[in-house]
């Protein structure tokens, strides 16, 4: 996919980071498409369809913390990439961003050409995710669709977040195996990708929520398995 084919939407109440790194994606060759709040972010997402929105936290009439998680519920936008950029770098904030349903977590103030290589290392997934092997894996009374995204439990189609997804199939894809976290960041988040030291831990407590909190297993200073 050519940069010129990717929509980005900006979202953020500071007409300075609007002008700036809106101009800075678009020198890059992006589509590019800004927003002043979280309601008009939520709008403009559902109206565009962009495959990365980058999102303030603290913005009036709505929040991004909100705003993410309506378009998370939003047929079409589930597994869009989403991340916070915010002068909010407090530990309790990034927990909330990623229970909301976001990707990543770039704190302010950052350099242009820093936060163009994020951005381009988050898109990577779009072409990671092209080169994804369509197959349905059934791991006990859970069947596992890659190609839509899609999870049957017990019958029941549950529709997970891209992180949660990737997750789940990574741990799924070797059951009773331990996942180190340093390979489940890597394998789920990309080693280019800086996240909190937490994420793991949300993304497992939300899969055992969904799935069932007897087939996720804590290795305690290790990482996790999937146990049927």
């Amino acid at each position: 996919m050519k940069n010129k084919d990717i929509k980005i939407l900006l979202v953020d109440d500071e007409p300075d980071i609007l002008e700036i790194v809106g101009y800075n994606l678009s020198s890059e060759g992006y589509e590019v498409f800004t927003a002043k709040n979280g309601a008009e972010g939520v709008a403009k997402a559902k109206k565009k369809k962009p495959h990365l929105i980058i999102l303030d936290v603290m913005m009036p009439e709505m929040d991004g913390i909100e705003a993410c998680e309506i378009i998370r519920n939003t047929p079409g936008l589930e597994h869009t990439i989403i991340t916070f950029l915010t002068a909010r770098g407090e530990d309790y904030s990034q927990v909330a961003g990623f229970e909301a349903g976001a990707d990543d977590y770039i704190t302010k103030p950052i350099k242009p050409k820093v936060l163009v290589s994020k951005v381009k290392a988050l898109l990577r997934r779009l072409k990671e995710d092209k080169k994804e092997v369509e197959d349905i894996v059934k791991v006990g009374n859970i069947v596992i669709n890659r190609e839509e995204y899609k999870i049957v439990n017990d019958g029941k189609e549950i529709i997970l977040p891209r992180k949660e997804f990737e997750l789940l199939s990574l741990l799924t894809s070797k059951p009773s195996k331990v996942f180190k976290r340093e390979v489940i960041l890597d394998k789920v988040w990309g080693n280019e990708v800086v996240v909190g030291g937490r994420t793991i831990d949300v993304h497992i407590r939300k899969l055992r929520e969904k799935i069932g909190d007897h087939h996720f297993k804590t290795v305690k200073g290790v990482g996790y398995k999937f146990v049927l």
